[in-house]
């Protein structure tokens, strides 16, 4: 059955969502102004079957509300960023008090510094920390100050991890087949026209996952390779897990072979912890990135490291900027975020808020027989639908889900007021705002959302 044919039953008991014909409205006017009627690639979704994304026009802790009125539970959260729930009242205060005071000197502040102090206290790796305003910014820095350090150009990352839209890594972000070239070599494929054969040849792409074809990369670049980068939990591949030991053997090749190791922590970040991934897993990276949960909501991100490698910045011998990096308003923002996030309580209930809904889609494949994992921790995770139920490794993993089935099982939930990301490939985000009743009625809506999808 295609997603085009597909339309979810009512439920007995359960609202569906009313029309968003303003949201349709409203995305063929952007069109006419706006390049495919977006601002980001990223929001070229759909309303269930209908094609066009949804427009939202408000939101209060766990829940938004769209242009026609209709209310969401929101596990997007702005793609992990609102971790503190929509319009919370201790950033919308501080946020108050800057803009009542100026929001941009183009000098240094006092919110940085005790943000930096912060992060410092609470990240293993990072002894200096800089500023940026998005995580591809971020990501940009990060490199940068790596080759910088080391003198070397090549970098690699693994095959289907995400760094950002910049050229410098979006390469073999989500390649298909033919593009991928053979396992054990993977293609270095650029995500998009416009990235030079240049910069494609500076990155070397290897599988996640696979220790021998890691050493085999390694062994092959031997002193050419500045860093290697990556997603600890892969969130832009469907939340797929480090298998054991992997993350540890990653950080004793890169000692070995004098390579710098850069945790991608744009989505793990003080979401999995107070220390994020790197805690969560016991390995300290040499530089490791941060945006989305750092900021509560706003635009700030940051890269952090050991000092000696650091120094290179602090000394401007490698060169970095930006006219808004660690401006006061989004820095107040950050400082209340992480004061929050700082205590391993706050992190620990999103986490049990979201195993539960984890729990309540393993319970719903097997009482519904539509097999799929759930993959990621608590905080983020993703649902995949193989044939057989089974999780992925790595990239080449997702060739194999049923992507219909995601779509419709979406488009189920949205129906029953459940926002989630529309892309597959992605992963639900777990807020500090859900109350145990959200939870309730989320598994609710999971449970008839599979009921929904069993014909599919």
């Amino acid at each position: 059955m295609s997603l085009e044919n597909f339309t979810t039953p009512t439920v007995r008991g359960v609202p569906e969502i009313g029309n968003t014909k303003t949201s349709q409205a409203l995305f063929e006017r952007a069109k006419l102004s706006l390049a495919g009627g977006i601002a980001s690639s990223s929001r070229l979704t759909s309303t269930g079957t209908r094609p066009y994304p949804l427009y939202i026009s408000s939101g209060s802790g766990a829940r938004i509300v769209d242009v026609d009125g209709n209310e969401y539970l929101d596990y997007l959260i702005s793609y992990g960023s609102v971790i503190l729930g929509h319009a919370a009242p201790a950033i919308t205060s501080a946020l108050s008090s800057v803009l009542a005071s100026g929001t941009m000197f183009g000098t240094c502040n006092v919110p940085e510094v005790e943000l930096a102090e912060l992060i410092c206290s609470l990240v293993p790796c990072a002894d200096l920390v800089r500023f940026s305003n998005s995580g591809s910014e971020a990501v940009l820095g990060a490199v940068r100050t790596a080759r910088g350090f080391t003198g070397r150009s090549t970098i690699l990352k693994f095959e289907g991890h995400y760094h950002g839209w910049t050229d410098t890594l979006a390469i073999s972000n989500r390649p298909t087949a033919a593009q991928a070239g053979p396992y054990e070599s993977p293609a270095a494929h650029p995500h998009s026209p416009g990235i030079p054969q240049g910069v494609v040849d500076d990155v070397v792409v290897c599988p996640w996952n696979d220790v021998d074809l890691l050493r085999t990369a390694l062994d092959a670049h031997r002193g050419e390779i500045a860093a290697v980068i990556c997603e600890p939990i892969v969130a832009n591949n469907a939340c797929t897990m480090p298998l054991p030991g992997y993350l540890q053997t990653l950080r004793e090749e890169c000692t070995a072979r004098g390579i710098l190791l850069i945790f991608d922590e744009v989505c793990t970040g003080f979401r999995t912890g107070p220390g994020g991934a790197q805690s969560l897993f016991g390995v300290v990276p040499d530089l490791a990135v941060y945006s989305k949960a750092l900021g509560g909501g706003l635009p700030i991100a940051a890269f952090a490291g050991r000092h000696d490698v650091m120094d290179s910045l602090a000394t401007g011998q490698v060169k970095h900027g930006g006219t808004y990096n660690g401006s006061p308003l989004c820095a107040a923002a950050a400082l209340v975020t992480l004061t929050e996030l700082a205590d391993p309580a706050v992190t620990a209930r999103i986490d049990e808020s979201g195993r539960r809904v984890m729990e309540a889609i393993r319970k719903a494949s097997v009482d519904h027989r539509v097999p799929c994992a759930v993959q990621g921790v608590g905080s983020m995770f993703q649902v995949v639908f193989s044939a057989d139920g089974a999780p992925t490794r790595q990239y080449r993993d997702t060739f194999r889900l049923d992507q219909h089935r995601y779509d419709a099982f979406r488009h189920a939930l949205l129906q029953r007021g459940i926002h989630a990301n529309g892309f597959g490939l992605a992963c639900w985000f777990v807020s500090a705002a859900l109350t145990e009743s959200d939870v309730d009625e989320t598994c609710t809506a999971i449970d008839e959302a599979f009921a929904a999808i069993r014909t599919v």
